[in-house]
């Protein structure tokens, strides 16, 4: 005997009843199979209630895509029941994928013009959920009657329609537009928030209507005012706020722009920050004040307002704040500056993402006036921080460094103080930056070596430190022997204390192999430097010839064979690094100039004859030593050159006009730049390289650039040059395309980049259609 079918709620219990995944697959198989019979039957009294149940079988995961016609029959009922449960139906089984869909469009319209309010109200909710642009463009002059209807309650709903309208098919705009005006005359705070959303959109999508409604910029300022100004009012207050739902609509709309300072002003002044609403109000009134450029006073009351969310006991908003005035500081640092000590207190929050947010912003106010007091405060917060965030810290700390370094040893001793709080968190390029940096300081050579011994002595478990100390000793040995260093407390220091000291770090299990390469080399060159006896250094380094590490094992060969057989040349070997150039805004000056002295140098025309005897010249001493060689005659200055008539070979056909570069990505200081090459001999191959770029302040992670061609073209990618992007300018990131382009079909590139950004993880994907003709053709 079959089973009868179940109520849904009676389906409901027993399907929560159901202790394993079997079981409730059971019972809904079973109910499904009622469904489909009674479907089949034509039941219309029930069919309601057997696609309520199959709608919540579908809420559940399940398959219910049989019930899709059902949904049609119930919402062409003239039973408010059945249309009811078949909009519902139709919003939750029918989307645009889906021709069945179009078929509504006539009951739609239909159930729009019957003057039913209900009816009406389940019409729009279906067209603005699952309408597609055909529906949209067929129903949108019933929608804009609904419009100018008398109930609040159709109103309502039909401007949230027009505005999925708009997202669908923009050319709607014109459409909308004078109803606009009219519903912002509006009692109703419903009506008037749904009419600023509906502005919102219209401006986003139409610079025509960007336009218009600046008109309706007085109007939307005096129903501000009006909020901000009412008192209490039951209806429309959320804890004694004056509807902030439409306060932050009216602020997040475009056309308020240029909204009167008074106004601003106003909000600001007499919103209650005591709660939620009123600082979500606030918020929508910065980020107004943001987008208006032209008020810089206005941005000052923004930047204070966020300093205000600052001492805000809800850590919410104190990360707002700081997320905000991180996004300010660049174009109103004076005004952010104001409120340092706050931002510096943030950085011991308990939360990490508050610490991190603290932590950036605390950064970026960096500068030359204020460096040596915000370095002690992040120095400090350095020894105490979360593991996670060392790292960031350290980097940022030496990076401020460099840039506003007051003078040469406050930077030493920044760094100095970074490698030995957090050394195993610092970048790979801290160890040759602060070498140059030493080395480039004559008069500081004393006080470093002085610094890095005591230091090294204290703990050798800071391998950056460690490296950067042994390669001071065995540079300045000899001044740390001295000890005529007056800035620092007198250090009595003999050889074999030097001595053991390294020798204990070439022992120590901590030590990494490139350490024990700076330290045995240390050892090395204290050999010229010392002026006792070198057996006991001869006896170390000839422990190592037979060390497992292979590099390791050639340095103390090499070294061994210069005690055993170039003694005589071991001093002029082992002498001092010269200075090197460090890498920096003035180096790179320094070295655009040069580029551009040699281009000009390039450009300017030589005299052919001299060319010529000068390659004769060469030719001559290859030829033999004899200095009365006969020249043969001049040669003619033909084109071609005196080498290819000298080698008897072809002239070269001239290089083909280079491809521009094109810029297409940029995001936050983050861009991607193609550049093109096309090897003269295989026209049909582009070779494409990507570099990515970082100037802004955070450094760019995980950096994968992913590229496809249309199917005619064929694409390799090769391995990128890494996947860190520092931050100001850093070294770029590379990568390789190779496409094969036969039969010379246009050229089309679909990206995608993925990163993490300032802790935010980012994915774009975009094509790039713009390519130079020069590229394909």
């Amino acid at each position: 005997m079959v089973a009868p079918s179940l109520k849904l709620q009676d389906l409901i219990e027993e399907i929560r009843g159901a202790k394993t995944q079997a079981q409730e697959r059971e019972v809904i198989q079973k109910e499904c199979a009622h469904i489909r019979a009674s479907f089949r039957d034509g039941d219309p009294v029930h069919r309601h209630r057997q696609l309520a149940k199959l709608l919540y079988v579908h809420m559940l995961g399940y398959p219910a895509h049989f019930g899709q016609m059902e949904c049609l029959k119930l919402i062409a009922s003239s039973r408010f029941t059945d249309k009811r449960v078949g909009y519902l139906g139709a919003m939750l089984l029918l989307d645009e994928r889906h021709d069945a869909h179009l078929l509504i469009t006539n009951s739609i319209k239909n159930d729009l013009s019957q003057g039913i309010q209900p009816v009406q109200g389940l019409a729009l909710c279906t067209l603005s959920t699952m309408g597609s642009a055909e529906m949209c463009r067929d129903l949108a002059p019933e929608v804009e009657k609904l419009l100018l209807q008398p109930s609040p309650y159709v109103r309502k709903k039909a401007i949230l329609t027009a505005v999925h309208m708009i997202r669908k098919v923009p050319e709607l705009s014109s459409v909308f537009l004078p109803p606009c005006v009219h519903l912002l005359h509006e009692r109703h705070h419903g009506i008037l928030l749904g009419t600023i959303t509906l502005i919102t959109e219209l401006c986003e999508r139409s610079p025509a209507a960007l336009r218009h409604f600046r008109k309706v910029v007085p109007q939307l300022v005096q129903i501000l005012r009006t909020l901000v100004t009412t008192g209490y009012s039951t209806e429309h207050s959320i804890s004694g706020v004056s509807d902030p739902f439409l306060q932050v609509g009216g602020h997040s709309s475009k056309t308020m722009t240029n909204t009167s300072p008074l106004s601003s002003t106003q909000v600001a002044t007499n919103t209650d920050t005591s709660r939620n609403a009123g600082n979500a109000v606030l918020f929508e009134t910065v980020l107004t004040i943001m987008d208006i450029r032209s008020a810089a006073g206005l941005r000052v009351l923004a930047v204070n307002i966020l300093g205000r969310f600052l001492l805000n006991s809800d850590r919410n908003i104190r990360y707002v704040a700081l997320t905000s005035l991180l996004r300010l500081v660049q174009s109103d640092h004076s005004a952010v500056q104001r409120h340092r000590p706050t931002v510096v207190d943030c950085l011991q929050e308990t939360d990490a993402s508050l610490s991190r947010r603290a932590l950036e912003l605390s950064l970026a106010l960096v500068n030359s006036s204020n460096v040596r007091a915000m370095m002690q405060e992040l120095q400090a917060f350095l020894e105490s921080c979360p593991p996670d965030l060392r790292a960031d810290c350290a980097s940022g700390i030496l990076l401020a460094a460099e840039r506003f370094a007051p003078t040469k040893r406050w930077h030493i001793d920044t760094i100095l103080h970074v490698l030995t709080t957090a050394g195993t968190h610092v970048r790979d390029d801290a160890v040759a930056n602060l070498t140059q940096l030493i080395g480039g300081a004559q008069e500081l050579h004393a006080y470093s070596v002085r610094r890095l011994y005591n230091a090294l002595a204290e703990d050798i478990s800071q391998q950056p430190l460690v490296q950067v100390a042994a390669w001071c000793i065995g540079e300045y040995g000899d001044l740390l022997l001295e000890g005529n260093c007056e800035e620092i407390e007198p250090l009595q220091v003999d050889e074999e204390e030097v001595l053991a000291l390294l020798e204990k770090v070439l022992q120590s299990h901590m030590s990494l192999p490139a350490t024990r390469g700076y330290a045995l080399t240390a050892l090395m060159k204290l050999s010229t430097r010392l002026q006792g006896d070198n057996n006991r250094i001869r006896q170390v380094v000839s422990i190592y010839r037979s060390c497992l590490d292979v590099e390791l094992q050639q340095r103390a060969v090499e070294y061994d064979t210069l005690f055993r057989k170039y003694d005589h040349m071991r001093a002029a070997i082992l002498e001092k690094m010269p200075l090197v150039e460090r890498d920096g805004p003035q180096a790179d000056e320094e070295a655009k100039e040069s580029k551009a002295a040699a281009q000009l140098s390039e450009a300017a025309p030589a005299p052919t004859e001299p060319q010529a005897s000068q390659l004769l010249d060469l030719l001559d001493l290859l030829d033999g030593a004899s200095g009365d060689a006969q020249h043969p005659p001049p040669l003619d200055p033909s084109p071609g050159g005196a080498l290819v008539y000298l080698l008897d070979l072809p002239c070269a056909p001239p290089s083909p006009a280079p491809i521009p570069d094109l810029k297409v990505f940029e995001r936050e200081g983050v861009q991607l730049n193609l550049s093109f090459i096309r090897p003269p001999e295989n026209p049909a191959l582009l070779l494409i390289t990507a570099t990515a770029t970082n100037s802004s302040e955070g450094d760019v992670t995980d950096f994968i650039c992913q590229a496809a061609v249309p199917k005619s073209l064929q694409l390799q990618l090769q391995a990128p040059s890494g996947n860190t992007v520092p931050a100001r300018g850093g070294l770029p990131i590379t990568q390789l395309f190779r496409i094969l382009n036969p039969n010379k079909a246009p050229l089309r590139l679909k990206l995608r980049l993925t990163y993490n950004h300032f802790h935010q993880s980012v994915q774009e994907i975009f094509e790039v259609n713009n390519l130079p003709v020069e590229s394909w053709q």
